[in-house]
């Protein structure tokens, strides 16, 4: 597993100790809506939770922690990928509050795209982000992606439906200038 450095971030391969400090960030109820969970279904976050999660990131081929100054504060990852049309979709999430919108996402997703395109040799990047998630559609538009689309009521939140933006961003869009 590749380790990505930024000037403010380190992509790293989950470890051990990572459970304890997922489990300390909890579930916060303002951030998980932004993933499309209701408040009223918002749960406490457990032990267990914090051991599956260690277990999911750390099999998984193209997932990191996002950490800053040996601080975990989110996970981003590759996922959905088609080698045979050279694609992926993307996922991030910053789990620690006090580190929401100080650019640390940002730079985690440029990180991300520079290896899918650089080393990876990806064509297309995909993402899908809630309508109402602006800080997420700023940072991704930031890093190049252009909104394509979206799908009409995807997503049931705090009783309401709402859409979800189809992002993307081509090797050839990329090319290094958003770094």
């Amino acid at each position: 597993m590749v380790h990505l450095f930024g000037n403010n971030v380190e992509l790293r391969p989950a470890i051990r100790r990572d459970a304890k400090a997922r489990l300390a960030l909890g579930n916060d109820p303002d951030i998980m809506r932004m993933f499309g969970v209701s408040h009223i279904d918002v749960r406490s976050f457990l032990k267990n939770d914090a051991d599956l999660w260690l277990h999911d990131i750390a099999r998984h081929q193209h997932a990191w922690v996002i950490e800053i100054e040996h601080r975990l504060v989110g996970e981003i990852r590759l996922d959905n990928f088609n080698l045979a049309d050279r694609r992926a979709s993307m996922a991030i999430g910053i789990f620690d509050r006090d580190m929401l919108g100080k650019g640390l996402g940002s730079e985690a997703i440029r990180l991300v795209l520079m290896h899918a395109f650089t080393d990876l040799h990806l064509h297309r990047i995909g993402i899908r982000v809630l309508e109402f998630n602006t800080r997420a559609v700023r940072a991704y538009e930031k890093c190049g992606f252009v909104i394509e689309g979206r799908e009409r009521e995807t997503a049931f939140v705090d009783g309401r439906w709402h859409d979800d933006i189809i992002m993307g961003l081509l090797a050839r869009e990329f090319n290094g200038q958003h770094m």
